[in-house]
């Protein structure tokens, strides 16, 4: 920033040289006070960009901690959940193995009273051929005789 204009009087009082003098000496007064002030705002912009970070981490720690206990939670509801299931799943499991082996028990019982009869007619028409047999070797050897 230039002093464009020097009043008249101050003019008069200091000569031109003077009055240069004063100009040099203002600007350089107002170069300096830019750059102190620069280094001050630069301070405070690096003290603000610091406190702000570390505001920012303490917020991200938070949620951090916050997102890992949902999580944490989450985690054991849905154990909760699978330990449940996996409860119901056996004993469902181990009604249907119940019932299936009543059913193979029902159908080996039913299978052995088929079995039996069908032995049992098995041995009585054996049992009537040999009979019959008999009955025809001793005609055969009644005629013979």
């Amino acid at each position: 920033m230039a002093i464009l204009t020097v009043p008249k009087i101050l003019r008069e009082k200091l000569g031109d040289e003077g009055v240069e003098a004063l100009i040099a000496l203002l600007n350089e007064a107002a170069h300096h006070e830019r750059d102190n002030l620069l280094g001050i705002l630069a301070e405070r912009f690096e003290r603000r960009v610091t406190e702000e970070g570390k505001r920012l981490e303490v917020q991200m720690a938070e949620l951090e901690k916050r997102l890992d206990h949902r999580i944490t939670e989450e985690v054991s509801r849905l154990e909760k959940q699978m330990a449940e299931l996996e409860k119901r799943l056996d004993h469902r499991i181990t009604e249907e193995v119940s019932r299936l082996e009543k059913q193979m028990v029902e159908v080996s019982a039913q299978l052995q009273v088929t079995l039996s009869e069908r032995y049992a007619s098995l041995v009585r028409w054996m049992f009537i051929f040999w009979v019959g047999q008999i009955g025809v070797i001793a005609a055969l050897l009644a005629l013979l005789r």
